[in-house]
């Protein structure tokens, strides 16, 4: 199937309706535009786990980028006896399948973690939402540090950024615990109710604190996004310490469904060269 016959057709098996290609107002419309239409090489070096290292050492410096482990082209070559007690392996070409987060090396069942990361080598990103950076992408592990604040918890920050200016942040909470929330917030730190966590947090009269480096993480996103009419980039601040975390071009691939409004909210801001 041809990638706009797919695109359409997923479309309309999650939300029922075609997206409107011609003419894109909602943000998962405008996701599916641009899975579609932009070709710039640089998206896929910037999708390259590994790749992507380089870039940001040379645009922002080697203290922002994760300390890398190893790289390897099979989960053969990796020496877990040298490897740290705590490590985070995943594959540069997707998201998701094959991670592995260590906590503890010596509960690591090794013939799993190199099964798993075997299937996730083998699978072609691209076909899943084709999202055009991922095809081609040289296949590679990569073993990160593993990264965790004083509190033994992580958070990621989203930034949504439209013509080089970060318009929306997603905040998610406790990456590294059962209770891990996803809270959409404007650039004014208030809540925006597009989620159940969103609504949840808004009805208890929540306010989440964020990082008094806050105004360096929005320069950096904005700096790193100044290259694409919509790139969404997700930093970690690890005790007021700022890592780079990865370019997102098509945020949850355009198929994923936001309450009160969210969809058109975070569509406005997105402004493509249609013609």
């Amino acid at each position: 199937m041809d990638d706009e016959t797919y695109v359409k057709e997923k479309y309309r098996a999650h939300f029922g309706v075609y997206p409107d290609l011609s003419n894109p107002v909602k943000f998962t419309e405008k996701i599916q535009w641009i899975k579609l239409n932009m070709r710039d090489p640089k998206m896929t070096v910037y999708c390259d786990k590994y790749l992507v290292k380089e870039h940001i050492k040379k645009v922002l410096g080697e203290e922002y980028v994760i300390p890398l482990h190893g790289v390897y082209d099979s989960p053969d070559q990796i020496d877990f006896d040298t490897l740290p007690e705590r490590f985070v392996l995943k594959c540069n070409h997707n998201s998701g399948r094959g991670m592995y987060i260590c906590k503890d090396k010596s509960s690591l069942n090794v013939k799993k973690v190199r099964r798993d990361l075997r299937a996730a080598l083998k699978e072609d990103y691209y076909l899943v939402g084709r999202e055009w950076s991922y095809r081609d992408v040289p296949r590679k592990i990569v073993c990160e540090k593993y990264m965790e604040d004083s509190g033994g918890n992580l958070t990621d920050y989203k930034f949504y950024c439209n013509q080089g200016k970060a318009t929306h942040l997603l905040v998610c909470l406790n990456r590294l615990s059962d209770n891990h929330r996803n809270i959409h917030m404007n650039m004014k730190g208030e809540i925006l109710p597009f989620n159940p966590d969103c609504v949840k947090a808004i009805e208890a009269g929540e306010k989440i604190k964020l990082p008094s480096n806050f105004d360096e993480m929005k320069a950096i996103a904005e700096k790193l996004s100044s290259e694409f009419p919509h790139v969404r980039i997700d930093l970690y601040n690890v005790d007021g310490k700022i890592y780079f975390g990865e370019y997102t071009f098509y945020s949850d691939s355009g198929f994923f469904t936001r309450i009160n409004g969210g969809d058109e909210y975070l569509g406005k801001d997105v402004i493509l060269p249609l013609t």
